[in-house]
């Protein structure tokens, strides 16, 4: 079980979920590239900090996420 009460699945699914909105956005609303919007959300520090499961990042809405990058 992970720090704020998800088992590794939940956080998995959540983290998974969180990441493609950020990338539908980055593609749909700023004009990246799909492949330029996958190496953008992977490579950046805030996914890092998004794959730690106790900074809570999972929990935040991708445009919220986003704007830290």
């Amino acid at each position: 079980m992970t720090e704020l009460n998800v088992t590794p699945q939940e956080f998995k699914y959540l983290k998974e979920q969180l990441t493609a909105r950020m990338i539908q956005i980055l593609t749909e609303e700023q004009g990246y590239s799909l492949e330029d919007a996958i190496d953008r959300v992977y490579t950046s520090p805030i996914y890092e900090k998004l794959s730690d499961a106790s900074t809570g990042l999972f929990f935040q809405s991708p445009r919220y996420v986003l704007s830290y990058m």
